[in-house]
């Protein structure tokens, strides 16, 4: 009889899914950043290569005042 009073309070327990929510949820927001990462990498990679072909471009000395 004890055995199935443990089953019937653990089948009750509720502590456990809130677990759950918390890393589903945890999950959903890693994978959005994910998502969010590949998604401007390139065009922040190709910007990056812009910014740089141009400064390798320029000559301090005709800035200098």
């Amino acid at each position: 009889m004890k055995f199935v009073n443990m089953i019937k309070t653990f089948s009750r327990d509720e502590d456990g899914a809130v677990t759950v929510d918390w890393v589903v949820l945890t999950a959903a927001i890693v994978g959005l950043g994910i998502a969010v990462l590949t998604s401007v990498s390139g065009g922040t990679t190709s910007l990056a290569d812009k910014i740089s072909t141009e400064l390798e471009g320029m000559d301090p000395a005709n800035y200098i005042n």
